[in-house]
């Protein structure tokens, strides 16, 4: 059975959640999904028990510092693993788009060591994607899509898993109908959710391109998912009570399974 090893849940400025990014396994290699904002996504991933010799692809959705900053650090780490001869011999693969490969390259010429930059390229490759691209990750088809972002170019992705079920990642903004053709069949649908939706007053989700619980919810419903995953939240004003204050709101417009995790969780994925 695939699991998701939740790494981090938060938006971009929380003090107390790693900024929203996980990782895919299949229990053997593992499929890294963002990178979180700094180099506390290290710290994650080894309390969390991910080998680093057992992570051979990565995907950035796309270039803002809570996502790009961590896939840095990530980079790093495993350029020095292979210097020192700790990493195997397969390579490091960052799947990204093209806007944000521009960045994340110049991110890391400018601020890497050369015996770290001169492996990008021979051992650490950008590959990158276009809208609709399909590649194969853990023995999964993802088809990678461009979400239409008003900000920057950003991508999710649909993954049809061997075992038979599919999952969808939206990224950090709400559901656009120009991605419609990948939404169905959903039988897990992961995405943001800023806040509560009785606290849309406070927070303003819409003007910064994201939603609250209620719109998560009917999309879930719209497109039949069978299980729902909340979100790259605010930490304020549910901080020690989230799990139970998001899912009680969830559960009064989503009526299948409802997963609100904390950094550091790891969920079973089946049909």
């Amino acid at each position: 059975m695939k699991q998701m090893y939740v790494l981090g849940t938060g938006q971009a400025v929380c003090l107390h959640y790693h900024n929203t990014c996980f990782a895919l396994t299949d229990g053997e290699d593992y499929f890294l999904i963002d990178g979180g904002g700094g180099s506390d996504i290290i710290r994650c991933i080894t309390k969390m028990e991910i080998p680093w010799t057992k992570m051979h692809h990565a995907y950035l959705s796309h270039e803002h510092t809570d996502h790009l900053m961590g896939m840095v650090w990530v980079v790093r780490y495993v350029a020095e693993l292979i210097n020192w001869g700790r990493y195997d011999d397969q390579d490091f693969i960052v799947y990204v788009n093209a806007a944000t490969a521009d960045k994340l390259l110049t991110v890391c010429k400018l601020l890497l060591k050369k015996a770290q930059r001169d492996l990008i390229g021979r051992r650490i490759h950008f590959e990158i994607i276009e809208d609709g691209q399909k590649v194969n990750v853990l023995g999964d088809d993802f088809t990678f899509f461009d979400i239409h972002s008003g900000k920057a170019p950003q991508f999710g992705f649909r993954m049809d898993a061997k075992e038979g079920y599919h999952l969808v990642f939206l990224g950090d903004e709400p559901f656009s109908e120009e991605t419609i053709q990948y939404m169905e069949p959903c039988d897990w649908l992961l995405t943001e959710s800023f806040c509560l939706y009785s606290e849309a007053d406070r927070y303003n989700p819409y003007e910064l391109f994201h939603s609250t619980v209620k719109e998560a919810c009917e999309c879930a419903a719209r497109f039949h998912a069978k299980n729902l995953v909340i979100w790259h939240t605010e930490d304020e004003s549910t901080f020690g009570f989230r799990k139970e204050a998001y899912t009680n709101e969830a559960r009064q417009f989503f009526d299948g399974n409802i997963y609100v995790p904390d950094d550091f969780e790891i969920i079973n994925l089946a049909k």
